[in-house]
């Protein structure tokens, strides 16, 4: 029997290293490991948009009879009737006098029920809707992008109240200048009073498209834009309700990451103080900003109320309207419709941030 002949060995040809050669492998048992991978998260820009739409339009709709009350008490449309109720009133506690702002507030509702009907608690409700649900999806949308990008641009990704700040800041200014002309229309159909009964005639306005074209017509384009200076003076309200609100959150936040540390699950408790807590931080950051920084909201409605009779302009600018208020009606005036505005944006903030909250999470983005 012949012997087989072997050659020399040949050299094995390099293996290129495999995607399973980089598996980490464990050294007691030799099971193979899959690398820890964090989970990426994909910003979904447009969620803010949509979100912050359907938060504006929910809580505008419930809350529309007491925005034509704040509306008209900003302005001068009560201010000799309510000037005369005042007067006799004035050595009142300070209980009282909240007290009466409070029954100011009711017997306004009671009036426009009687003279013009359940229609006109929803007065202006058509332009307010068309300006709530794209100012509050902006400013949601500019908000929680431009965090996002602030925080990884300059703050290596971290939020921070800084952060929050300049957020809520560039919101603000953009949905300011971006609505401002609905928000006039609005505020010259709510104080187009109807008084000659069902037929109208005391109405200057027939509907929003002839609010715009008479003021186009009387004012110039520019008129549209009457308020956009204390507009940009109400951007401390925002930005301050923003900076709040995020800070109550991270405290939620915190405990909430305590619990799971812990290594306990969240109880139906848990949840509950979870989501009562972010509503309630989303209505006590806005009585807060909108208590301290009420003021300009009435000299805004004033400056957006249309000329006088003879076709001049009673408010021609920021501060000659602060004085002039000031002088003719005293510092109480400035505080005009702070009642209804209180019981109006206090439960519409938690609702439009519960709502906003809710969608997010829907859509699978962070807020």
């Amino acid at each position: 029997m012949s012997a087989v002949r072997t050659g020399p060995p040949k050299p094995h040809a390099e293996l290129a290293p495999s995607a399973a050669d980089h598996i980490p492998i464990s050294r007691e048992v030799g099971v193979v490991e899959p690398p820890h991978q964090l989970p990426v998260h994909d910003p979904k820009p447009w969620a803010h948009f949509v979100a912050g739409a359907a938060g504006g339009m929910t809580s505008t709709f419930l809350t529309s009879p007491l925005d034509v009350v704040k509306t008209r008490l900003q302005s001068d449309f009560y201010k000799h009737q309510l000037s005369a109720q005042r007067a006799q009133a004035q050595n009142v506690g300070l209980v009282r006098q909240g007290l009466r702002h409070f029954s100011e507030t009711f017997q306004i509702l009671g009036d426009v029920y009687r003279i013009e009907g359940w229609r006109g608690l929803f007065k202006g409700l058509g332009p307010n809707l068309s300006g709530v649900v794209p100012a509050r999806a902006i400013n949601f949308y500019t908000y929680g992008n431009g965090k996002r990008i602030i925080a990884e641009r300059f703050n290596s990704g971290q939020e921070s109240p800084l952060v929050h700040l300049c957020a809520a800041a560039c919101a603000g200014i953009v949905t300011g200048t971006a609505t401002n002309p609905i928000w006039l229309v609005k505020t010259r159909l709510q104080l187009d009073k109807q008084t000659a009964g069902k037929d109208g005639k005391s109405r200057q306005y027939k509907n929003s498209y002839d609010c715009v074209r008479q003021v186009v017509r009387q004012e110039g384009f520019k008129g549209l834009y009457r308020g956009l200076s204390a507009s940009y003076l109400g951007v401390t309200e925002s930005t301050l309700q923003w900076v709040l609100y995020e800070r109550m959150k991270s405290y939620l936040a915190q405990r909430r990451q305590a619990i799971l540390d812990s290594g306990r699950q969240m109880s139906s408790w848990d949840e509950f103080v979870d989501t009562s807590g972010k509503l309630g931080a989303a209505g006590a950051a806005k009585l807060f900003a909108a208590a301290l920084t009420y003021p300009h909201e009435v000299v805004r409605t004033r400056m957006r109320q249309r000329p006088m009779n003879n076709g001049t302009l009673k408010y021609t600018g920021l501060i000659q309207c602060f004085r002039t208020i000031w002088k003719e009606e005293g510092i109480v005036s400035m505080y005009g419709g702070l009642s209804p505005h209180l019981l109006r944006v206090v439960p519409s903030a938690a609702i439009m941030f519960g709502m906003y909250e809710a969608i997010l999470r829907l859509l699978g983005e962070k807020s």
